[in-house]
């Protein structure tokens, strides 16, 4: 098939489009990726990309068509004109660089904004071809519950855009089931299906023995791996670790970027926490894996916001896929799913003093309940998230939407 993907997000930054578009390549497909300038997590356009862009303009077989954008920043308003502006930059300077181009399909990756899909419903009636959008992130419900908007006029007006964009689109996947009901308020076909994420292809079950971590002293690692932003809830967590911090076994390892970066690295001074938090800063997600070997525990945390009780976080594939127990801090499908897999520890979203519990339980596990819960999270990772069997299913809907036929669950 001739595939067009719509991201505003791809590499050099770290997401699952770029494992999916690899793979589908060498399936033997034609793809090409529409984007912007990489600058996610850091709000700022990454030097290597501005020192050299024509390197940026192939991956793995992928063909990228890239087009300017306004950086994330670090304000809110900035992340407004951020998404505006990949609006206008891929219906323009994109369209007239693809105008030549024929597809037999396009599929949009939507980690948010919902706004990334307006470009390429512009294409789908142009091109005349079917349109596929994998939801991950619901709007208007997350911009309420990150107070990015708080009038209730405007998020009316952001679900008339939200139902709009929907009806538009030939398939829509949703990376949990709870999302497919909120999905199905704004939409008026059918043809919506349950589509989660995947450990991608660098995570396999023999990680590598490579160390970026200090595992002297027999401390317990508690490793934070991707974006530092509101919905993560620092707060939250450095509450969790202010409480433990006696304990100088226990160490939070954070590794990743984001817009809550710098406040999280001032709160780590303030709060005198610098020998048990530890902030890693930004790495590729190829470094991932030797975190990961490293860790004693794998934390993921969200706001405790009904949105996010609907959420699996990307992240939590890949932490299964390491074979080590789980900390969670969240509420809702995830939460459940560890639980009833017994493949870690959960407590409450934005609950700081049940985190710490959870974590300092989660220490004093015998070595042999902690291995336990690592062989559990393998087992979710292959019987619910297994990566051939999703991008299998993936591959056969677009499949199915290229040959206008209906589509097979």
């Amino acid at each position: 098939m001739q595939l067009l993907i719509v991201t505003q997000y791809y590499w050099p930054e770290n997401f699952r489009i770029n494992d999916l578009t690899t793979e589908l390549v060498k399936r033997g497909h034609n793809v090409t990726v529409l984007t912007g300038f990489p600058n996610y997590p850091s709000g700022i356009v990454f030097q290597e990309f501005k020192s050299t862009p024509k390197e940026f303009l192939t991956y793995n077989g992928v063909k990228i068509v890239r087009v300017p954008i306004i950086p994330r920043g670090k304000r809110k308003i900035q992340l407004v004109f951020n998404y505006l502006s990949f609006i206008f930059t891929a219906s323009t300077i994109g369209l007239f660089r693809l105008r030549k181009q024929n597809y037999d399909a396009i599929f949009v990756f939507e980690p948010s904004p919902v706004t990334v899909c307006l470009p390429a419903i512009l294409y789908r009636y142009i091109k005349k071809v079917p349109l596929a959008f994998w939801v991950l992130d619901l709007w208007p419900d997350t911009l309420e519950a990150l107070g990015i908007v708080r009038s209730r006029r405007i998020l009316r007006l952001i679900g008339g855009m939200v139902s709009f964009i929907y009806n538009r689109n030939d398939l829509i996947l949703g990376q949990s089931m709870s999302f497919l009901p909120n999905i199905k308020k704004y939409c008026n076909h059918n043809n919506i299906r349950y589509f989660p994420g995947w450990a991608e292809s660098i995570f396999n079950d023999e990680m590598t023995k490579d160390q970026l971590i200090e595992t002297k002293n027999n401390f317990f690692n508690i490793v934070f791996t991707g974006n530092i932003g509101e919905s993560q809830d620092f707060p939250a967590i450095l509450d969790a670790a202010e409480r433990l911090k006696k304990d100088k076994k226990i160490r939070w390892l954070i590794v990743g970027d984001g817009r809550m970066f710098d406040w999280l690295k001032t709160e780590v001074k303030k709060r005198s926490l610098t020998d048990c938090v530890i902030l890693k800063g930004r790495y590729p997600i190829e470094k991932m894996p030797f975190f990961f070997n490293q860790a004693s525990a794998l934390l993921v945390s969200l706001k405790d916001e009904p949105i996010f009780s609907y959420t699996i976080p990307g992240k939590l594939q890949a932490y299964l896929k390491a074979g080590k127990p789980i900390l969670a801090m969240l509420n809702g499908e995830a939460a459940e799913l560890i639980r009833m897999n017994k493949c870690g520890i959960t407590c409450k979203a934005s609950d700081s003093s049940a985190l710490a519990s959870a974590a300092l339980r989660l220490k004093n596990l015998s070595d042999e309940d902690k291995d336990k819960m690592g062989k559990q999270s393998l087992v979710l990772s292959k019987t619910k998230f297994d990566r051939t069997i999703q991008i299998n299913q993936l591959e056969n809907w677009l499949q199915q939407l290229a040959d206008q036929k209906p589509l097979v669950p």
